[in-house]
């Protein structure tokens, strides 16, 4: 291995380790007193104890005690490791310290193993699993063909399988994956695409690299595109391609893609049974989860997730919990939490956090108030609970939480009581747009600096909103739907913090105010709310590249007040999407 795994400059030293148990020894080794070894590596002679070695690892041990060992020998020759690995692994001997960088992962890495100091070995995996990046996952994975690392290796493996199109485009070993390992990768649902186009690009920039001895491999890889999902002119551009229209695999592999792009032009993606390899969607990297809200004359503790790349709602059943609505939900370190709200009776200052892999609830630490209407955004690790109504006043306050203490802390108040309102977070700030101050509607908006303790006010909306919707999308924050006092809004409008204005993008198709709202697969969602006649369950997604709204699929109830968040990298993520078990699927370890 060449390269190095970890580009320069990526992270600081890593130091681990215990406390040190041999000060004294490590003071007779570093002034040279009482050492009865010495390890030799090219030329270099490094000090030590015998006892204090054997103490840090079994290989020492066989070695100083071996038959083939002279009792009196004082001198040991070591290869295939260099002198700095071999200072290091002694003074962890001493001290169970070791500064891990990424100029000494790959060395020390290979050194532990070989001297078998598993500890060091744990220390440089953890290592090389935070450092991970499109231009080295190739490369670590591939270090684990050498040496038996399974954690390692598994997390390198999906971490090429979630970022597959930026790996094919910056990792240098992409081309020089075999065919079988290429094509274990690219059949797997796991494999991250937005587009599957992305995927028979990335076969044919590999045969491309030897097109003379692999494009005898272009039927087998083509047959693990899921063809039938790309469009039909960039279908007709594959048959023509120099590695494809001489084939007779592939052209029956695309007879049968047409066929089958037909009946899903016909019938759609979600009539579709996921049996037929060449339109089965890819699982979603991200799940969009719709928690809670409003249906009929009832809150529900319902939750529902969408699969946008299989465009399907999955009722998701889960430890029983109680009605709410009107509340906030923010996705946090693996977690989603469940934020104020009101069960058509009490109004919450409630924090209830839910785990989507072991589905269960844990109560944390409650908010200073009580907050129903509330806004929540998430900033550095923190979740931040902005204005809302306590069951008397609307609220001006708001405060943040921080996971690591299970502690809230009051910030600055805004300028204006807000509750109904709407928050997200754009470029390392908060902003709250519209709601309702108890007398009207309002048009105004709000950012928060973190670093100050501030808020400011920002150029007003067009048009009042309570009950909006705001979005962070792309670089700007989106204010969406809502009521002005009189109607629900079909409109949205766009925040430039650069230029501090608002511009008006496409309406919706349907009227709504106190919906769900997402950005996934870079897509704008919005789901359910009130239209101003009863509650929906009614869908749609919008495309700032277009400016158009789309319409999907509804999800499986009625209801307003819900809120929705956004959970990436589930390694369930089977638990949530409509196609979960079957032969028909693939594994996602590699073999």
């Amino acid at each position: 291995m060449g390269d190095s795994l970890v580009p320069a400059g990526c992270s600081p030293a890593r130091t681990e380790g215990n406390a040190n148990p041999n000060t004294v020894y490590n003071q007779l080794r570093l002034e040279d007193e009482l050492c009865d070894v010495t390890i030799s590596v090219d030329g270099v002679e490094l000090r030590a104890h015998k006892i204090i070695l054997c103490g840090c690892s079994h290989y020492f041990r066989s070695l100083f005690s071996s038959q083939w060992s002279e009792v009196e020998q004082r001198v040991y020759k070591i290869t295939s490791t260099s002198p700095e690995a071999m200072r290091l692994i002694i003074e962890y001997a001493y001290t169970r310290r070791v500064p891990v960088t990424a100029a000494n992962v790959q060395s020390l890495l290979v050194a532990a193993d070989q001297f078998n100091v598993m500890s060091i070995t744990e220390l440089c995996c953890e290592f090389l699993k935070s450092q991970l990046c499109s231009e080295n996952c190739i490369r670590t994975w591939a270090l684990t063909d050498t040496y038996y690392y399974p954690d390692l290796r598994q997390a390198a493996y999906m971490f090429i399988l979630h970022h597959f199109e930026e790996v094919t485009k910056v990792s240098a070993e992409f081309v020089e994956l075999s065919v079988n390992s290429l094509k274990d990768m690219i059949e797997k649902d796991e494999l991250n695409v937005k587009r599957e186009d992305t995927v028979c690009e990335a076969v044919l920039q590999w045969i491309a690299h030897d097109a003379q001895n692999r494009r005898q491999h272009v039927a087998d890889l083509m047959g693990k595109v899921r063809l039938a999902l790309t469009q039909a002119e960039y279908l007709m551009n594959i048959k023509a391609h120099d590695y494809v229209h001489d084939n007779e695999e592939c052209k029956a592999l695309l007879v049968d893609a047409q066929t089958e792009m037909y009946r899903l032009n016909r019938h759609g993606p979600s009539h579709s049974d996921f049996t037929n390899p060449l339109s089965r969607p890819r699982l979603p990297y991200t799940i969009l989860f719709a928690i809670g809200g409003w249906s009929g004359e009832n809150p529900t503790n319902a939750i529902e997730t969408y699969d946008a790349r299989a465009d399907q709602w999955v009722n998701v059943p889960c430890e029983e919990e109680g009605p709410f609505a009107y509340h906030g939900t923010a996705h946090l370190q693996g977690f989603i939490y469940v934020i104020g709200g009101f069960d058509g009776v009490e109004y919450f200052s409630s924090v209830k956090r839910f785990d989507p892999l072991r589905k269960t609830w844990r109560e944390v630490a409650p908010m200073h108030s009580r907050r129903c209407f509330i806004s929540i955004a998430v900033l550095n690790d923190h979740i931040y609970a902005i204005g809302g109504f306590d069951g008397e006043l609307r609220l001006g306050t708001a405060e943040r939480y921080e996971p690591a203490t299970n502690q809230w802390t009051l910030i600055a108040p805004m300028h204006e009581q807000r509750s109904d309102a709407s928050a997200t977070t754009l470029h390392e700030k908060v902003y709250v747009c519209g709601g309702f101050n108890g007398n009207e509607r309002l048009t105004t908006a709000e950012v928060y600096d973190a670093t100050t303790n501030q808020w400011t006010f920002i150029a007003p909306m067009s048009s009042r909103r309570g009950g909006v919707g705001v979005i962070a999308y792309g670089d700007e924050v989106y204010a969406v739907g809502g009521c002005d006092g009189v109607n629900r809004l079909r409109s949205a409008e766009a925040y430039n913090p650069m230029t501090n204005t608002w511009r008006a993008i496409s309406t919706m198709f349907s009227p709504r105010s106190n919906f769900g709202i997402a950005v996934l697969e870079d897509l704008l969602f919005v789901a359910g709310g009130y239209n101003g006649l009863t509650t929906t369950f009614n869908v749609e997604c919008y495309d700032r590249n277009t400016n158009e709204w789309y319409d999907v699929c509804d999800m499986g109830m009625h209801r307003s007040a819900l809120s929705c968040c956004v959970v990436p990298a589930l390694s369930n993520v089977r638990d949530y999407v409509p196609r979960r078990n079957g032969h028909t699927e693939s594994s996602s370890k590699d073999t």
